[in-house]
């Protein structure tokens, strides 16, 4: 009789563990407006931008469509667009109103490619199934998919986009979860 209990415990020990321990079954959805009058980018740009961002917890990937005016693909910064992490990043700020652009870090980046797409005032970039490993490798970066979600769920994450003109960003916007907001 001891024995039965104890391994009753011990199952229900289990599945407990197991059911704490698994991410959620479900996307979550995130959203960011871009805009140059943002502490990270005052930059005074007209240029607007607004993303929408799905986290799969399951398969660690990423889905973001992100639709830009007032900027075009030939105005993002040529060096980034050169380079394997592209012009547009997600960076994890450790000031909560992002203004100290030194406490940016770069999170995740949009590698630019045909994902990129101009429109007849601006352009959009839509990334289906990105797997987050894949962007912190180009990064080197040891930072783990369940520290880019409690970042993202903390308000720590600002989607920027860089060009020739402002390199450090020229507009930006903070990466919210839908239909929430974070006052910073």
């Amino acid at each position: 009789m001891k024995v039965a209990k104890w391994l009753g415990a011990a199952a229900v020990l289990m599945v407990s563990a197991c059911a704490t321990a698994a991410p959620p079954a479900h996307d979550v959805a995130y959203h960011a407006v871009l805009r140059g009058d943002t502490a990270s980018t005052s930059t005074g740009s007209k240029a607007t931008g607004e993303a929408h961002v799905t986290v799969d917890p399951v398969a660690q990937t990423i889905d973001f469509t992100l639709n830009v005016t007032g900027i075009t693909i030939d105005q993002l910064w040529d060096t980034l667009v050169a380079a394997p992490i592209g012009p547009i990043h997600f960076h994890i700020y450790a000031s909560h109103d992002h203004s100290a652009s030194d406490t940016s870090a770069l999170l995740l980046p949009a590698p630019f490619g045909p994902s990129y797409v101009p429109t007849a005032d601006g352009f959009t970039v839509t990334v289906k199934d990105y797997p987050y490993a894949q962007g912190a490798a180009l990064l080197q970066s040891d930072r783990s998919f369940a520290d880019f979600v409690a970042a993202l769920d903390n308000g720590a994450v600002v989607l920027n986009i860089h060009t020739d003109a402002f390199q450090p960003g020229e507009i930006s916007g903070d990466v919210t979860r839908a239909g929430m907001t974070h006052a910073h």
